[in-house]
């Protein structure tokens, strides 16, 4: 009999254990405060100041950007300047705006302390295409020296040695032009070739206006013409269109620098392939790495402080690749 309550005893405390179990309430598990923390996306703002369109490739630029945003569904806003004072202000709106990294592209001295307080502000800041002294800031470029050196590549291999080849210069565009003609002689240099033929005419600008003008002269000036060193897609399409005119049928190649497509289609057309057009690639569609690496630095990435994008030089070989039908801008 006293085992039997004994076991009833038991049973009875095993029974109270598991009612008070049932009563107690359960403590909410929370996630680690990092994994919550890591869990929700970053509020990403993209602000681009950019110069006033005075260039197709500008447009190129403000075309390309519009596109990766809006293709990653990014909250964007685009501004554009006249100048450094104007870019300035259009600087703290973005500020203003709630931009979380801002693509610059400064085309005037007098940047930095506008550039450095957006810095300062624990802003990523990636400049395009230019130069701006300040502590902190990125950059993301072409390669003009590489340009210039490919070019001469692509013209040489095509007209062969001592040829006559016209270089086509703007001073006005400071280093553009510089950077790429110290590359196209670099590698005659490197290569013995014979530059007894090769001369240089300088133009105003990168215009095809301005292409068009000095190539009619040229024409003019000179019976036999092998290769043209372009440096600028809109001047060789100028440029292009004045030895149409002109019905020569000596010249080779002709190179170009940029990412027009226009140019492209005129690369792509056979009517022209005589003339072996090709364009040295400064693609505008490099500003999408420049908004790319702006928002990996801001999720705390890492990034070279100056990103070159490397020379592909654009022929009927491969021009297919670079066709944009929807781009009608640039």
């Amino acid at each position: 009999m006293k085992n039997m309550k004994r076991i009833i005893a038991l049973l009875l405390a095993v029974v109270m254990l598991f009612a008070l179990a049932a009563c107690t309430p359960k403590q909410e598990q929370k996630p680690d405060d990092d994994q919550q923390q890591g869990d929700e996306p970053k509020t990403v703002k993209v602000g681009i100041a950019a110069p006033d369109v005075t260039h197709g490739w500008v447009a190129g630029v403000a075309y390309y950007a519009e596109k990766y945003c809006k293709d990653n569904n990014l909250e964007y806003k685009i501004t554009t300047s006249a100048d450094a004072a104007a870019m300035t202000a259009n600087l703290q709106d973005l500020m203003t705006w709630g931009a979380t990294v801002i693509v610059s592209w400064p085309q005037w001295t007098g940047m930095e302390t506008a550039l450095q307080e957006v810095i300062d502000a624990g802003i990523p800041v990636v400049n395009f295409d230019v130069d701006v002294n300040c502590e902190g800031i990125y950059k993301v470029t072409g390669d003009n020296y590489d340009m210039g050196y490919q070019s001469a590549k692509y013209i040489t291999e095509i007209v062969g040695d001592g040829a006559n080849i016209v270089v086509m210069d703007v001073p006005s565009s400071g280093s553009v032009c510089e950077l790429r003609k110290e590359g196209f002689y670099a590698y005659l240099n490197e290569n013995n070739y014979d530059q007894t033929n090769i001369f240089e005419v300088q133009l105003d600008s990168f215009a095809r206006d301005d292409g068009l003008a000095v190539m009619a002269d040229i024409l003019e000036q000179h019976p036999q013409i092998d290769a043209v060193f372009s440096m600028d897609d809109e001047t060789s399409i100028g440029s292009i269109t004045a030895i149409t005119e002109a019905g020569r049928t000596d010249i080779k190649a002709i190179t170009g620098g940029g990412g027009c497509q226009e140019y492209f289609r005129i690369i792509a057309d056979e009517q022209f392939k005589d003339l072996g057009p090709a364009s040295a690639l400064y693609s505008p569609s490099m500003v999408q790495d420049a908004i790319k690496t702006a928002i990996d630095l801001m999720n705390g990435g890492t990034a070279d402080p100056v990103v070159v994008i490397p020379t592909t030089i654009v022929s009927s070989a491969n021009v297919a690749d670079y066709l944009d039908e929807n781009n009608t801008v640039y």
